[in-house]
């Protein structure tokens, strides 16, 4: 399989992992511990989203083969701070997001674990999912 997303890297503030063996899930779930550490979220939250990561970057293992998730600090207009994670590949895509959102698909998970929830798909090109999870 092609290498689409080789190495882990730091850009412009942002963390990539690449996602392509069960060992890259507990790589990105450390990463984004440590930088939920970093915001201060609280210890509950932390494991939250580090079980957001996991559902996302299980799906890409599933469903793609290989991908990708990115951490990064987000930031509201009034100054409040959160993590954004973004889980992406180039896999088959969903066809029907409404039943990948169903309990059971992983993605329903992902969504209860975090304040913010949004996914990009097109069959045959692969699918995009932004998280955000607010420091409160």
């Amino acid at each position: 399989m092609h290498d689409l997303f080789p190495q882990e890297k730091t850009v412009a503030d942002e963390v990539h992992i690449p996602i392509a063996s069960e060992a890259d899930i507990l790589t990105a779930r450390k990463r984004g511990r440590e930088l939920a550490e970093k915001l201060g979220f609280w210890s509950v939250e932390k494991t939250f989203i580090a079980m957001a990561i996991s559902e996302l970057a299980l799906n890409i293992l599933q469903y793609a083969g290989q991908g990708e998730i990115v951490l990064s600090i987000a930031e509201r207009g009034d100054g409040t701070q959160g993590i954004l994670i973004i889980a992406r590949d180039r896999g088959p895509g969903i066809t029907d997001v409404e039943q990948a959102m169903q309990k059971g698909y992983g993605l329903s998970g992902a969504k209860r674990l975090v304040d913010e929830f949004e996914i990009r798909s097109e069959p045959g090109k692969g699918t995009t999912v932004i998280l955000k999870k607010w420091v409160r």
